[in-house]
């Protein structure tokens, strides 16, 4: 009998930190582990007994890419539990932290951590020497990101201006326009991020499993909807349905709490690709001709086209977040203030869900009637991917093993799958 083992001890350029184990006897793929490491978060218990002002701060302390959408995962559930009906200006506003947060983690995703793995370098640092141009185009759009969220959000990360029922602060009709133009600006170089991504050549895979994302008619949502959807299985649901749908479980070998669709027992990927599969059609103009020249059209089930989908989102994010600027300068562009609103603190349970850059995020708070957090449970989108990366990793080895290819090759194709994903694996514990 012949065995192979192949080990790959820390997976480079990921957040969070991972091992995977694959095994091989005789030309077959036996075993196939993604060992998460990482040390419980606890972020479900610290928020125990906090009022409910206090909680998107803490949450926000989740991940530093993901913050603006834990935040607003929060006020989500804190609302709908108080019975608050936030204006449309504050929903813009929202909306734009959230875009904020999307440039940046694509723009570091797709160019420091994934394009190595095309261009034949080990790190970024090499590409800064074979193509600087490239690089600092790259930088200066994780850089307008941070900017965006600065502006609306008080900071680049943890955002402090967003608050239940609106904003403490805006900038001026100027300053929205001038990051108008800046945005409006950076989007040629995204369309080429499209083209450059979509040369790349990578394995034909079509994963087993489902996709989940927000959905809503008419749009490309990414915090205005409460209504969720499995792909595959052509399930629609309510977000405070979310522990009736969604299965979390614990295996032996990985920190990780993996996730599955409760009625089919299937894993699911949540993410970029999940959210263009959901929603093609309303992708903004460029970013719908930008998706149909890379060939990207649902249904695309290759998870290592989710390196695409984010480069296609970094287009829809510009000239979305551009108009938003243009409308917020005007006086009448939207309905409502975005001062806080009036509101009393009751008790009840909602689940906040918004879609984070990495995928779909869930809060699901309960509130005495004091307003302070009696039970909480966050599902982050690196939790919800675990066990489909898995299992695309087993039929990725399995596809290699058959045509032949030898332990370095089968190494490489694994280590761009996980980074393909984008995974936080720091985020993936509880």
């Amino acid at each position: 009998m012949t065995k192979t083992a192949i080990h790959i001890d820390h997976i480079a350029r990921i957040e969070g930190h991972g091992n995977v184990h694959v095994v091989i006897e005789d030309g077959v793929v036996q075993t196939v582990e993604m060992n998460v490491v990482e040390p419980a978060r606890l972020f479900e218990s610290m928020v125990l007994g906090r009022r409910f002002e206090e909680i998107p701060y803490i949450a926000s302390r989740i991940c530093g890419i993901c913050s603006a959408s834990h935040v607003v995962t929060d006020l989500k559930a804190i609302e709908r539990i108080f019975g608050i009906r936030t204006t449309d200006r504050t929903k813009a506003l929202r909306e734009l932290l959230v875009y904020g947060s999307y440039l940046q983690n694509h723009a570091s995703h797709l160019f420091v951590f994934a394009t190595p793995d095309f261009v034949g370098t080990k790190s970024v640092f090499l590409l800064a020497e074979t193509n600087p141009e490239l690089l600092q185009k790259a930088l200066g759009l994780k850089a307008l990101g941070n900017e965006l969220c600065t502006k609306v959000g008080g900071r680049s990360i943890h955002p402090i201006t967003a608050v239940v029922g609106g904003f403490t602060h805006e900038i001026s009709a100027e300053e929205y326009r001038e990051l108008a133009d800046k945005l409006e600006a950076s989007v040629e170089f995204a369309v080429e991020t499209v083209d450059l991504f979509r040369s790349f050549p990578v394995p034909d895979i079509a994963t087993e499993g489902d996709m989940l994302a927000m959905v809503e008619e008419g749009c490309y949502p990414v915090q205005g909807s409460d209504t969720a959807r499995f792909l595959k299985a052509g399930i629609e649901f309510c977000a405070d349905e979310v522990q009736e749908r969604v299965e979390e479980y614990a295996v032996p070998h990985s920190a990780a709490l993996c996730a599955r669709v409760r009625e089919t027992g299937a894993p699911y990927f949540v993410g970029a690709l999940a959210r263009i599969n959901a929603s093609w059609s309303h992708l903004s103009r460029n970013a719908k001709v930008a998706a149909a020249k890379a060939g990207l059209r649902p249904p695309e089930p290759n998870p290592f086209m989710n390196n695409v989908a984010q480069a296609i989102e970094l287009v829809d994010a510009l000239e979305r977040c551009a108009e938003l600027c243009r409308r917020l300068a005007e006086p009448d562009g939207f309905d409502g203030e975005s001062k806080p609103v009036s509101f009393e603190a009751r008790a009840g349970r909602a689940v906040g869900f918004t879609e984070a850059p990495r995928g779909a995020v869930f809060h699901d708070l309960e509130l005495d009637e004091r307003g302070r957090v009696v039970h909480a449970s966050m599902i982050t989108p690196t939790a919800q991917n675990v066990a489909n990366l898995e299992a695309d990793m087993r039929l990725l080895a399995e596809r290699l093993v058959a045509d032949g290819s030898g332990q370095d090759e089968v190494r490489r194709s694994i280590e761009k799958l996980v980074r393909a994903y984008d995974p936080c694996l720091s985020c993936s514990v509880h």
